[in-house]
């Protein structure tokens, strides 16, 4: 503290974080614009399920936003394209996208289904066991543990 009461910096001090929020971020908003960035994270809720589950935003720049697709998807989205650019621009706020580009890309589609566990028999005395415990969550966890062990085997 200064004798005047006043806070005083000292050049090997802590410096306060916002003072270097411009110097961390300008890398990264260089490669992404912070509207890219906002419309690839809210993709899924701009365009629908059923078109984010076939395409996919992969950049925007000078107003035209490259979405990776399938060749019959592109058809069909450059037919949607004034609807598309409505829909994202008003989800921005601002008019960020003028233009739309397709390039062709393998399908992102769903992740595909995990298969089914196999079913498991349990040792006769372990689940005599576990069906002496008493009801409950933890006999329910217990018999759930039991069969994630016994799968592994």
């Amino acid at each position: 503290m200064a004798k005047d009461g006043g806070d005083r910096r000292f050049p090997t001090g802590p410096l306060p974080v916002g003072s270097m929020i411009a110097r961390l971020a300008r890398p990264v908003f260089r490669k992404r614009s912070p509207a890219g960035a906002q419309l690839m994270a809210d993709w899924p809720d701009v365009v629908g399920p059923a078109l984010s589950a076939v395409t996919q935003p992969l950049r925007l720049s000078a107003g035209s936003l490259t979405i990776g697709c399938s060749g019959p998807v592109a058809m069909e989205l450059q037919h949607l394209a004034p609807e598309l650019i409505g829909r994202i621009n008003a989800h921005l706020g601002k008019t960020a996208v003028e233009r739309l580009r397709f390039v062709q890309q393998a399908p992102a589609g769903a992740a595909p289904a995990r298969p089914r566990p196999k079913p498991v028999a349990l040792p006769p005395e372990l689940e005599a066991r576990i069906a002496a415990m008493p009801e409950g969550e933890l006999r329910d966890a217990l018999a759930k543990l039991a069969l994630g062990v016994y799968r592994k085997r």
